[in-house]
């Protein structure tokens, strides 16, 4: 699944460390988001989503290949 979590993340100043802080993850889940080896729970990105108070499909999205 594609996203734009780091642009965000880097549009509002926060760390990895920082965001996974907010949202209850570690450092790394939020690494392995960034790079689209992992893709978040649900619960993970409705958090996500209510923090950059945007609908989850503006941050996640399906591309095919």
């Amino acid at each position: 699944m594609k996203n734009k979590l780091k642009v965000l993340r880097a549009e509002n100043s926060y760390t990895q460390e920082d965001l996974a802080d907010i949202i209850g993850v570690s450092r790394q889940t939020i690494n392995a988001i960034e790079k689209e080896k992992f893709d978040p729970s649900l619960p993970t990105a409705f958090r996500i989503s209510k923090l950059f108070k945007l609908p989850i499909e503006a941050i996640f999205y399906f591309e095919e290949t």
